[in-house]
């Protein structure tokens, strides 16, 4: 019986001395699910070839901010004039030359120029990279039955006036691919403060290439402004000419206006 008891207590201490075992609670662990990727960005549109500067639609749109009703109030009748502004690559104005005016439209003038100051249009793109340009536009304005008709067209061609044609002219480019830098008032030659206006008739190809420059009229004559007009074209690439959309070869007679 001692012996019994001996060998007892010692399995005791042995089973003592053996290390915890792991206990485990619960149900048994998974694995971790991977979350899902997020979704691809959607890319960017490319920008076309090309687009010319446009008006835009928008609250900011010269267009939209004419007051019509204002220019009726101001007894502004039928009138019509011809504008040329400097677009910047964000589609604001930098400048603006208005010419051509038709009589008594001291009204509207004013009110392009109000309007135009602050307008922002829709900007060029040349080789899908947005450029700065010279946007050649004409103004509208008629009363028809007591109520104010104002168009604004991008061109300054007679017939396609007439007409009321989607032409969009071609618009001449500041960038890498031109070498045109702006228009240049003739300070070398006149020592009077005077404003010229030149024609100057254009071949442009669909792809914005100059071909044929020639001299309509100079306006005063022999004043340097032909001169100036040349040289600040004949090294231009422009933003072709847009016919219902679409890029078109065009032969245009192209108004060009200095002031100092």
């Amino acid at each position: 019986m001692r012996l019994l008891v001996l060998s007892f207590t010692a399995f005791l201490l042995a089973c003592a001395n053996l290390p915890a075992a792991e206990v485990q609670v619960g149900p048994p662990k998974t694995a971790q699910t991977a979350s899902p990727p997020p979704p691809a960005a959607t890319p960017a549109p490319a920008l076309p070839q090309f687009r010319p500067s446009l008006l835009g639609a928008g609250p900011l749109s010269v267009i939209n901010r004419i007051d019509t009703q204002g220019l009726i109030r101001k007894g502004q009748k039928d009138a019509t004039l011809m504008f040329c502004c400097s677009v910047k690559r964000t589609g604001e104005i930098a400048h603006t030359w208005i010419y051509r005016q038709s009589p008594e439209s001291v009204a509207l003038e004013q009110e392009v120029f109000r309007c135009l100051d602050t307008a922002v249009f829709v900007p060029a793109i040349y080789n899908r990279q947005t450029v700065h340009t010279l946007f050649f536009g004409t103004v509208s304005f008629k009363v028809v039955n007591g109520k104010p008709r104002l168009r604004i067209f991008a061109n300054q061609e007679a017939e396609e006036l007439q007409k009321e044609s989607d032409f969009v002219g071609p618009q001449p480019f500041v960038g890498r691919e031109s070498k045109f830098e702006g228009l240049h008032y003739p300070n070398d030659v006149l020592t009077a403060s005077i404003s010229g206006l030149v024609e100057l008739a254009m071949k442009i190809d669909a792809a914005g290439n100059l071909k044929e420059l020639r001299l309509i009229s100079e306006h005063p004559p022999l004043a340097g402004f032909a001169r100036a007009a040349s040289e600040d074209f004949k090294v231009a690439t422009f933003i072709p000419a847009f016919r219902d959309g679409k890029p078109v070869e065009c032969s245009v007679t192209l108004p060009v206006y200095y002031e100092p």
